[in-house]
């Protein structure tokens, strides 16, 4: 019988930087919120492909928070990692922090989870690399996927039971 794969979060993770233009801003000045969300299906993306070594593509957004406005100016870093893994899908956690240029202080922002499947060739859904959390951190993350992901079945189980939402 063969072993089953397993990848650590910290070999999949990533972590990026952006400075927020005067494109990226509403007529507030703060970034936009579509412009934030398209980082963080990138990055998300990159973490997922690093996973599982091919093709993901985004199944669902299943929870954003916006914390606090990002202005213009503002320096924006994303850290992502998987967080759970199950057959072909896997959850990436987002989080956002913003840092002021001058002062050094970083503040989140923003976190978001997202769900991506892994594809084969055919593009159909295929197997992937469990989650091998090590750190408290990445155990903690680990165990809230779990919760986050019954939760979902729950949900969908109860919509689908009533038929409606």
């Amino acid at each position: 019988m063969s072993e089953e794969i397993t990848k650590t979060p910290k070999q999949s993770s990533v972590e990026t930087r952006h400075i927020v233009m005067p494109d990226h801003t509403n007529h507030y000045g703060t970034l936009f919120g579509g412009t934030l969300m398209s980082w963080i299906d990138s990055i998300a993306v990159m973490v997922a492909q690093r996973h599982c070594g091919r093709e993901a593509v985004t199944a669902s957004v299943d929870k954003l928070n916006f914390l606090e406005p990002i202005s213009l100016g503002d320096h924006v870093i994303l850290k992502a990692s998987a967080n759970y893994a199950g057959r072909s899908s896997m959850e990436i956690g987002v989080q956002v922090s913003k840092e002021n240029p001058y002062t050094g202080i970083v503040t989140r922002a923003t976190t978001a989870y997202l769900t991506f499947v892994a594809l084969d060739e055919n593009k159909k859904p295929c197997p992937i690399p469990k989650i091998k959390p090590e750190t408290e951190t990445e155990i903690r993350r680990y165990e809230n996927a779990i919760l986050r992901q019954e939760s979902n079945r729950n949900l969908v189980k109860r919509i689908k039971d009533n038929g409606k939402v």
